[in-house]
């Protein structure tokens, strides 16, 4: 094992990974990258791909409505909801403040398994 800054231990010989104690991304960008990869996503897969509940991926779409980065609407089927993506909406934090979300699709939104470049 090695050790790393703030205590982290990061697994070598084993092939056991930890998780890190933080990650570059938030919950709200993973949530927002998945509905932007498929916009008739289930929450209950969002959930399982970010490794949070259903009930915070709720919450998190919520937040996302709120302040227009998405809008929900049912789906042709009646039953899935579809979410399509502001792309025009800014970051909230002051330093990234002028900066649209499209950047950030572009760089990140691509599917699991294809080029991201």
């Amino acid at each position: 094992m090695i050790h790393g800054g703030r205590g982290q231990r990061h697994a070598m010989a084993d092939g056991a990974h930890q998780h890190p104690s933080w990650t570059f991304l938030t919950n709200h960008a993973r949530v927002l990258l998945m509905l932007s990869r498929d916009p008739g996503v289930r929450l209950r897969d969002v959930a399982a791909e970010c490794g949070v509940t259903e009930r915070t991926v709720q919450a998190i779409v919520a937040d996302l409505e709120a302040d227009g980065y998405v809008t929900r609407t049912r789906g042709s089927d009646g039953r899935r909801n579809r979410y399509e993506i502001n792309p025009k909406a800014q970051f909230r934090h002051p330093a990234e403040a002028g900066y649209e979300i499209a950047g950030l699709l572009a760089l990140l939104a691509a599917p699991a398994g294809q080029s991201r470049a």
